[in-house]
């Protein structure tokens, strides 16, 4: 699917980019597992995704993950090619020399659903602040304990 089929399918709602450390130098079945449950959901759709490692030396191999990989989980990327060089450069500054993470852009369906909803009305969503979840969890945690 291109990107003129996306646009042209009632456009696309907010998509998100992750980057996610890795143990290793490629998405694991536990990245991936976690991934399809939100997919299989219809939480999220999954448009691009790549892997990049960053040497000690401070080169950066980037890597488009596998597709056939993908295909046979029953996963395609609707948007291969959504995260381009600027995006990998800029989300590189959160890999330590040394690392590998996989970035992933998916949208955020629901989301899309609410802003479609939304239109329809004349209003929209004009902010949106995520909180990490280990943020929430430690102000909850401190919260508990006051």
């Amino acid at each position: 699917m291109g990107f003129e089929s996306l646009a042209g399918a009632g456009g696309l709602g907010p998509v998100e980019i992750n980057v996610i450390m890795l143990g290793a130098s490629r998405v694991s079945t536990v990245v991936f597992h976690a991934l399809a449950e939100q997919l299989d959901a219809g939480v999220i759709r999954l448009l691009d995704a790549v892997v990049v490692t960053k040497a000690e030396s401070g080169s950066v191999l980037v890597d488009e993950v596998d597709r056939t990989e993908f295909a046979l989980a029953g996963t395609a990327l609707a948007a291969p090619g959504l995260i381009g060089d600027d995006d990998v450069t800029d989300l590189l500054e959160h890999v330590p020399a040394g690392q590998a993470a996989a970035i992933v852009a998916f949208e955020l369906v629901w989301a899309r659903n609410l802003a479609a909803a939304l239109n329809e009305d004349g209003s929209s969503v004009v902010a949106v602040e995520r909180i990490p979840a280990h943020v929430v969890n430690t102000v909850a945690e401190m919260a508990a304990a006051e």
